[in-house]
């Protein structure tokens, strides 16, 4: 039996323009998902996706000898279609083997089964974390098998490889990733509050290449902001900055940033994290700031130290 664990990841700055080149500040979280392969007789691949609490929300048969999918089941009325979830997945698992002939090469087949650690709508990298651990179970390069199955910066990617926060860039179509020290001095102020819908981040940046803008000026400032953020010892200082990327951001996708949209009257600064519109988002603030989101209906906030690896 083999076993692969990816981290989860969340993007503190950069985003959209990560994908042009700006350097972007990101975390691994302490959630993640693990990824068990069992060798049996059969010529299949006998696949199920089990949520945090041990639900299987999703289960397939692919045959291996012509890598297709013989049938699936998906338990849950809430969102997705078995077919293209299904269809997905052995997109996944062809190009693995395209840049890897010799994976899922064997007399027999495979159980496999996938658990998160954090709940689905999280948005927290169920598709990248999967797609690192099938890289690592191919032994194919995880960004390569991104690019070529989806879209996307790979910042995920690197969260899913890396036990440290890190700055990641993309240069001459290369992923550039280093470890940084990123350990605020006030990070027991910083919170982590879901905002109770999953964003599509295709769509997010869809609406972003719509735009033919040269936005060299705005990487630039977003690239030093990163830097910035690494290095002030004043949570009045971290704040300004939150706002100044946020307005950087704003005015290049047309859209509000989220605390003039839903929390005007917070008394700390809030910012967006990865596509704009879901998932979750960073607040600072004080012992105050759960009973605030919760009072407006937001349950799921994380203290900086819960939700970072």
């Amino acid at each position: 039996m083999k076993n692969f664990y990816s981290n989860g990841k969340l993007l503190l700055t950069g985003e959209y323009l990560v994908l042009d080149g700006a350097k972007a500040l990101a975390v691994p979280t302490k959630f993640g998902q693990d990824l068990t392969i069992e060798s049996i007789q059969e010529p299949q691949i006998i696949w199920g996706s089990f949520t945090n609490t041990g639900e299987c929300w999703f289960e397939a048969v692919f045959d291996l000898a012509k890598l297709r999918l013989v049938s699936t089941t998906f338990n849950s009325d809430k969102e997705g279609n078995t077919d293209v979830i299904a269809e997905t997945l052995l997109e996944i698992l062809k190009e693995a083997k395209r840049l890897n002939p010799s994976f899922l090469i064997t007399n027999g087949g495979f159980i496999v089964k996938t658990e998160l650690t954090f709940p689905r709508n999280w948005g927290l990298g169920s598709s990248s974390t999967l797609i690192n651990s099938i890289a690592t179970w191919a032994n194919v390069d995880a960004f390569t098998l991104l690019w070529n199955s989806f879209k996307g910066s790979g910042y995920d990617i690197a969260c899913a490889q890396n036990e440290s926060p890190i700055f990641y860039q993309i240069q001459n179509k290369k992923p550039i990733v280093n470890q940084v020290d990123f350990n605020p001095d006030f990070k027991e102020n910083v919170f982590f509050v879901h905002l109770n819908q999953k964003q599509d981040s295709k769509e997010g940046i869809a609406k972003f290449r719509e735009s033919q803008q040269d936005f060299s000026n705005e990487i630039n400032r977003i690239s030093e902001i990163s830097h910035q953020l690494l290095e002030t010892k004043s949570i009045t200082t971290f704040n300004d900055f939150i706002v100044e990327h946020e307005k950087i951001i704003s005015s290049i996708i047309k859209l509000k940033p989220v605390k003039e949209r839903l929390f005007p009257d917070y008394f700390g600064a809030i910012k967006s994290l990865g596509a704009w519109g879901g998932d979750f988002i960073m607040a600072t603030g004080n012992e105050e700031t759960p009973k605030y989101f919760k009072e407006k209906g937001f349950e799921t906030i994380l203290p900086y130290n819960d939700m970072v690896l």
